[in-house]
Order: C-alpha cells, then sequence, then structure tokens
C-alpha cells in the first residue's frame, strides 16, 4: 500500500445453517463491516460506529490476529496501520460478525503483504480459522453457499443471484456460540443422523430449485441443532408460528442465535416485518435482503 493511499474493506454478514444445514449452508445478508486502512507508526482500531464500540484498539483485535496469522503462515510482516472500523453487525446476535472479521484480516493480509491469494485460498484459511465453512464462505463468496470443511480440505458450492427477502427478530441479550454449541447431544443414532442429513438434503435441493414451501419445510423439520436450542431462544418458536400466519414460506435460527429469521418470496419481505413488529417490543425487528457481493477491496488515495 502507497503511503499517502487508502485500503477500503467491504465485509457482508451472514447466516448459517438456515435450519438443517448446520455447520454447511451459509447466507451472505445485508449488513456489513468496513475498513478504512492507512499506514501508520503503530497499529490501532479505531471504532467509528456504535456496533464496534468496545473492540480492542491494538493488536489484541480479531482482525489484526487473523492478519498477522495470515501474514507468517507466507513468511512476510504485515506494516503498521491505523483502521477505521465501522460496523452494523450486532456482536453475537448469530449474523457473523466474528466470521466477518476473520475475512476482513485475510483481506487485510493479502492487500498489505502482496500475497495474491485466490478466493479458494481465502476460503481455506477462513475455515481453518472458524472450523466451519458456512459464515465465513458467505461473507467471502456473497450469496449463497454450500461447503464441506475437512481436515484435508475445504469445498464450497456458491450459488449466485438467489433471490427471497428476510426478517430479522434480533434481541437484545447476546448468545456466545460455546454457550448455544453446549446445549447440544454429542451423538445422534443411526437412524436419526440418516433422517437430518435427509433433511438437509432436500433442503438443499429445495433451495436450488426455489422450491420456497419445501425448503420452509425442511427448515423447521431440522434435527441437528434447532430443537435443542429453543429453550435458549424463546423467540424461535413464536417465529416460526407467526412466519406461517404472515405468509412467510418459513423461519429458522441464524446460525447459534439468538436472531430468528423468516423467509419469504421476493417483495413480500417489508409486509412481514410490519406483522411481525407488534408481537416483539423488547426486539429489534428488520428487513434484510440477500447480499450478492461477497468482501471487497478498494484501493483509494487519501484526500490532500
Amino acid at each position: 500500500m502507497k503511503e499517502d493511499g487508502m485500503l477500503k474493506i467491504v465485509v457482508p454478514a451472514s447466516t448459517a445453517n438456515l435450519g438443517p444445514g448446520f455447520d454447511s449452508i451459509g447466507l451472505a445478508v445485508s449488513r456489513y463491516l468496513t475498513l478504512e486502512v492507512r499506514l501508520a507508526d503503530e497499529w490501532k482500531f479505531i471504532p467509528r460506529s456504535p456496533e464496534v464500540e468496545a473492540i480492542p484498539p491494538g493488536t489484541d483485535n480479531l482482525i489484526y490476529q487473523v492478519a498477522a496469522q495470515v501474514a507468517q503462515t507466507y513468511g512476510r510482516t504485515l506494516p503498521s496501520c491505523a483502521v477505521d472500523v465501522y460496523s452494523d453487525i450486532p456482536f453475537t446476535r448469530g449474523l457473523g460478525s466474528s466470521a466477518a472479521a476473520v475475512v476482513a484480516g485475510i483481506e487485510l493480509a493479502n492487500e498489505l503483504a502482496g500475497l495474491s491469494l485466490t478466493l479458494e485460498q481465502k476460503m481455506r484459511l477462513a475455515s481453518c480459522y472458524e472450523g466451519h465453512p458456512d459464515n465465513v464462505g458467505a461473507s467471502l463468496y456473497g450469496g449463497l453457499v454450500i461447503g464441506s470443511h475437512r481436515q484435508e480440505e475445504t469445498n464450497i458450492v456458491h450459488v449466485p443471484n438467489v433471490q427471497f427477502d428476510l426478517v430479522a427478530v434480533i434481541p437484545s441479550y447476546e448468545l456466545e456460540t460455546k454457550k448455544a454449541r453446549s446445549v447440544l447431544p454429542q451423538l445422534l443414532a443411526r437412524e436419526e443422523a440418516v433422517e437430518a442429513s435427509a433433511v438437509s438434503n432436500v433442503l438443499v435441493a429445495a433451495l436450488l430449485t426455489k422450491n420456497w414451501e419445501l425448503a420452509g419445510k425442511m427448515m423447521a423439520a431440522d434435527l441437528f441443532h434447532q430443537p435443542y436450542r429453543k429453550e435458549l431462544v424463546p423467540q424461535l418458536s413464536l417465529v416460526e408460528t407467526l412466519a406461517a400466519r404472515y405468509g412467510a414460506f418459513g423461519a429458522a435460527l441464524s446460525g447459534a442465535g439468538p436472531t430468528v429469521l423468516a423467509f419469504a418470496e421476493p417483495g413480500k419481505g417489508e409486509s412481514l416485518k410490519e406483522k411481525l413488529l407488534p408481537h416483539f417490543p423488547d426486539c429489534a425487528v428488520e428487513s434484510l435482503k440477500v447480499a450478492q457481493k461477497g468482501s471487497q477491496v478498494y484501493k483509494l488515495a487519501l484526500e490532500k
């Protein structure tokens, strides 16, 4: 990066699982983490919006830690930078705030260290850091992703131009992924595992063929995580009931929660939002779109 230049990195938020697509299906959504990066004497991260007020200001910041690890992997070092951080992605609410930070860190290292990483290399790095490919895949690619992350490799199928509306019911409380995972069973009986896998397979097929009604049925038929997490997120059962009443084709916990998403056919999201609003006075109820573009990097000249 030139001394008189600036990098701008924009990364979309994401939702994961979509019901039975546990740790394997991700969807980019229209909330964003934005970094404005310029060379400086030392690393500092400056919060520029309320959602990121509490971020660590120095090298203990997750974005820096990911960037430094990536650079080290390729035998490079990073120049010190000042980073203005903007975000409207709520923390620990199931909309991929940490995954967006991981992707931003990889993009930052790629630019500062001149790594010229491919999208597939970025995906592998991000999945190894996160442990699963759904949120980071959606933030990198945009649109819908179906992924498999294994010890030997990470595989992604990217489905662009997926079109439907989403309404997010965002509770005021936080839910850490670690706690949400702690309520899940360690083992499933073979018969239940086969049924759960079949439900997930049909969800993917329904999404790809735009059979929204069937996709909604499969979201509700999840056996991997939602039945166990309902005790932590009381809003889930209510959204499922109301979504069906008000014309949504499905509802699902967003990632590990506590955000719950209702899915509607294109053009029906605003009406659905207005109908859901009165039922959730203690939650934010907001319309979202599918973010068609994944992470973007812009090189800008600093104003003089």
